[in-house]
């Protein structure tokens, strides 16, 4: 067994993979010709994007949508960077929005939390340095 994907399903893949692109730095590895799924090449696991509409037609007993309002759900996304300050202004920059400020942890980790053009919950932090 090997983790090889996470799906986030979203209103517009082609917009989500765009700004996935600018904010973070992640390239495209494809978007079908219909636009409802996409993949970032973003290390071993594959970040994909799916259309709500391929959501529907996948999922009979439906799901849960994002929102882009009140609280996010329980996950995040987590990427690691040496960069963080300018990492982290970047992503606001090219749309993401500051849900928790950049904080030093007691384990000397950097940690700052974003949402995405779409709602979901990004955490950008520092490698934990082992001691």
């Amino acid at each position: 067994m090997k983790y090889a994907y996470t799906i986030f399903y979203v209103e517009n893949v082609t917009e989500t993979i765009e700004f996935y692109e600018k904010a973070f730095g992640f390239s495209r590895k494809f978007i079908t010709p219909e636009n409802d799924y996409g993949e970032l090449i973003s290390g071993e696991t594959t970040i994909a994007f799916a259309s709500t509409k391929l959501g529907n037609s996948n999922f009979k007993k439906g799901f849960e949508k994002i929102k882009n309002s009140g609280k996010p759900f329980g996950v995040e996304l987590a990427f690691t960077t040496e960069n963080i300050e300018t990492d982290f202004q970047n992503a606001i920059e090219s749309g993401a929005t500051e849900y928790e400020p950049l904080t030093e942890k007691p384990w000397e980790q950097k940690v700052g939390y974003l949402r995405d053009n779409n709602g979901f919950l990004i955490e950008i932090c520092t490698p934990i340095k082992p001691k």
